[in-house]
């Protein structure tokens, strides 16, 4: 198949530092690439990929000083998609709301996969007035608060195998948080268990210029008041495997409704279990009991810490082969772009290109005695990704 990928420019693809969206989209374009696809990536110039660089600004936004506004730069990002459209047989958006106009007149099969909370006031209106757009969740939970839709499908997100490598004997003795300081990620409590519990804590975080205050004024202080606690600021991909692999657990102590939370199969990639507060995404991605422990209280969480010996890192490990690889995610968008072809509302839309074969990975042959079975995402909305194995 020919398939646009159309990521924000906010970051590259893939990041250089914080970037989950942006991460995800990486992941899927290289392995769509593998599998035998011609991908198309809509980006920030300072993407590196395998697929065809289509870049509307020359580095990501967030970190072009000279960059005063974005919106031209998005504007000028769906121009570049407009003009090239009749090329694909499906345009996969991964941004946000500014596209869905366009998406509505191209005459292609379109898709959007929704990477971000759904539970805003204003998001209930704007989704009923594009209500037969193709949406795809990155959690069933992350559907909660919306309107009826045209779901697609669920699709969690994956990661190479080989990108975080598994590590049986982590050497730090800490606890880690991995992500941003912001209220909702709720480092405060990350610091508490790691103060009732006197295991050393280490935090690698972006700080959003939108939560200096909350930085400077909550979390800051309680990090100056425990000697036990290390911040060591924002961290690159490079990084992050030994992060992850020497800490004894990831702590995921959230308090808002999480999509997915890619930091925790990151972990899980590691061999390292996770300690996490039932909202959002968790109970999905957790295997409570295997995979980590999933809490609904500070004291549960602390409770929780003495018990990680419990659980078997070569087991975590295993389990994130068979439900978070980044081939199972792109064979799940597969099955969805093939659907796109069946709906009703998108008949019309021309579709009728010669599809390259799909080219199974290493892993889902080595896997293949382990998979469930996917449920058919052709316009069901059913789930397409859930492996309870």
């Amino acid at each position: 198949m020919k398939i646009a990928q159309v990521a924000p420019l906010y970051e590259s693809v893939p990041p250089k530092l914080y970037g989950g969206t942006e991460r995800v989209v990486s992941n899927l374009t290289e392995e769509l690439v593998r599998r035998g696809h011609e991908v198309t990536l809509f980006a920030s110039g300072d993407s590196v990929t395998s697929a065809e660089l289509v870049a509307a600004a020359p580095r990501a936004l967030r970190l072009d000083e000279t960059v005063a506004d974005p919106m031209p730069w998005n504007m000028i990002q769906l121009e570049q998609v407009r003009e090239m459209a009749e090329q694909f047989d499906v345009v996969h958006f991964h941004v946000d709301l500014l596209h869905m106009p366009l998406a509505r007149s191209l005459e292609v099969p379109v898709l959007t996969t929704l990477h971000g909370r759904l539970d805003l006031p204003d998001l209930g209106r704007f989704y009923r007035t594009f209500a037969n757009h193709p949406l795809v969740s990155i959690s069933d939970s992350q559907r909660a608060p919306m309107p009826p839709v045209k779901w697609a499908g669920t699709v969690h997100h994956g990661l190479p195998l080989d990108l975080l490598p598994y590590r049986a004997q982590p050497k730090g003795g800490y606890l880690a948080f991995l992500g941003r300081i912001s209220p909702e990620k709720r480092p405060d409590r990350a610091i508490e268990i790691a103060a009732r519990t006197c295991m050393p804590l280490k935090m690698a975080a972006k700080i959003d210029t939108a939560n200096a205050d909350y930085w400077r004024e909550t979390i800051r202080p309680m990090i100056e008041a425990h000697p036990n606690v290390e911040f060591m600021g924002e961290i690159g991909e490079a990084e992050k495997a030994e992060f992850l692999g020497d800490a004894e657990a990831l702590l995921f102590p959230i308090d808002w409704p999480e999509p997915f939370g890619m930091v925790m199969i990151e972990a899980m990639s590691c061999g390292t279990p996770v300690v996490a507060f039932r909202c959002g995404s968790v109970p999905e991605v957790i295997d409570d009991g295997v995979t980590g422990f999933v809490v609904e209280t500070l004291d549960e969480a602390v409770a929780a810490v003495p018990r990680l010996a419990e659980l078997d890192r070569r087991t975590v490990r295993r389990r994130f082969e068979m439900r978070f690889s980044a081939a199972r995610m792109a064979r799940d968008y597969e099955r969805i772009y093939e659907g796109l072809m069946f709906w009703p509302h998108l008949r019309h839309r021309r579709t009728g290109r010669a599809r390259r074969s799909f080219v199974p990975s290493p892993e889902e042959e080595a896997l293949a005695g382990h998979r469930g079975a996917a449920a058919d995402s052709r316009a069901t909305g059913k789930t397409v990704s859930r492996h309870h194995l």
